[in-house]
């Protein structure tokens, strides 16, 4: 067979990686802007808390209902809303910072808008790409998507800094604004094939959906170990910083750790462009354990190379994961049904994450650091290696001939 064109040579995809670049750049921008805004304008940590909550909650609440709004509709008209209302309410917040008088509570409710807005737009990437994308193509294109989503996390908070330190935070969210305005516009020049939905009430298109992720044990077990490993990155980002003051060079430590992840992430996704595992489940389920690398390394006090080498690694196996995991996916899952087992797998890797937030510094309070990081590195290495015993997870990918007979019924 000819070799298939790169996925950029498309236009429908060409525009919309341009514009998801964009988005994903802004949004990198905005975390340190929105911490510093919100401190300079209140003072209080608790302040900020209540700003992230009011952005977190109303997403995790409507992840499911933008499930299926994202198999009922073209997935392009509920990017294009979901960027628009986005766009309007980072204008919002740019114009509050940038008058001098930021008043909490509109801040607040912005943000809880554009968590609304988001709850919508993330289950509907997927269908985006299997209506821009081939068949055959989709692992390149995912692999894109993952290559310049680690880059804007490497570059994002450079920029936010340069842009803090010259204009202030306001202008941050400006250029956020901007951005989505931008993809907007390319969004609405393009096409995206769409596979129609039946209509029928919101409750049954819930259970059709959870049904279709309760059918495929490879997609369920799966989760509980992707899920497991947010919990895990949280109780690392909790209890981090204050061990790099306390067993290693504080700030320093702290700036080269991260980074070495955001290295780890945008090599992990350059190979999820190139590998062609004959099992990609199992295989990026295995690299996500070594998440539990760092953590233990951590417990430990290890030298300050190997953790920093030991955390480039497993952000090595996210950055892999993604892409193989998004592909495989898309190449399952029924279209009309891709949204919503989509915002599914959203829900529990987000809602894992507060939990670790706030389990973390009480368990640190009540047994020291060691306790709760030791505990996470056994929780994710056991659920990402755990995932192996399932017949699913080591049969996907591979050729029907090979597998056993049962598998081989199914398929």
């Amino acid at each position: 067979m000819p070799p298939l064109p790169h996925p950029l040579r498309t236009r429908a995809f060409r525009l919309l990686f341009i514009g998801r670049s964009l988005s994903l750049l802004g949004d990198a921008v905005i975390p340190p802007a929105l911490a510093l805004a919100v401190f300079l304008a209140t003072e209080s940590t608790a302040d900020l808390a209540i700003v992230l909550a009011c952005s977190m909650v109303p997403k995790l609440l409507l992840l499911p209902v933008g499930g299926v709004m994202g198999d009922r509709f073209n997935a392009r008209t509920v990017a294009l809303g979901t960027d628009l209302v986005r766009c309007a309410t980072q204008l919002f917040v740019g114009v509050e910072l940038l008058g001098g008088d930021p008043r909490l509570w509109q801040i607040a409710l912005a943000e809880a808008i554009g968590g609304c807005a988001s709850a919508f737009a993330m289950p509907a990437m997927a269908p985006l790409i299997t209506g821009t994308v081939e068949e055959e193509n989709r692992r390149r294109a995912n692999a894109l998507m993952g290559v310049v989503n680690s880059a804007t996390r490497l570059g994002g908070p450079a920029l936010a800094g340069v842009l803090i330190l010259a204009a202030g935070p306001g202008w941050a969210f400006v250029l956020d604004s901007a951005s989505f305005a931008v993809s907007a516009a390319l969004l609405s020049s393009i096409r995206v094939r769409h596979v129609p939905l039946v209509r029928r009430s919101l409750a049954a298109d819930l259970k059709e959906g959870w049904g279709e992720m309760r059918s495929r044990d490879w997609y369920w077990t799966s989760l509980f170990a992707h899920s497991a490993w947010n919990g895990a990155a949280a109780v690392l980002m909790t209890l981090g910083p204050a061990i790099a003051f306390e067993e290693f060079d504080g700030k320093t430590f702290w700036l080269v750790f991260m980074q070495a992840g955001a290295v780890g992430l945008l090599l992990g996704s350059l190979l999820a462009g190139r590998a062609k595992p004959r099992r990609p489940i199992l295989t990026a389920n295995l690299g996500l354990a070594t998440y539990a690398l760092p953590l233990t390394l951590l417990a430990l006090s290890a030298p300050a190379p190997i953790v920093i080498a030991a955390y480039g690694i497993a952000q090595l196996g996210l950055g892999f994961l993604s892409p193989v995991w998004e592909t495989a996916v898309q190449s399952a899952i029924p279209g009309h049904a891709l949204a919503r087992v989509t915002s599914y797998d959203w829900l529990l890797s987000l809602a894992a994450m507060p939990v670790g937030y706030a389990l973390a510094p009480l368990a640190a309070d009540a047994w020291g650091p060691e306790v709760p990081l030791l505990a996470a590195a056994l929780v994710v290495g056991g659920a990402c290696l755990a995932t192996a015993a399932v017949p699913g997870v080591r049969h996907f990918g591979r050729p029907v001939e090979d597998a056993p007979a049962l598998t081989r019924a199914e398929a």
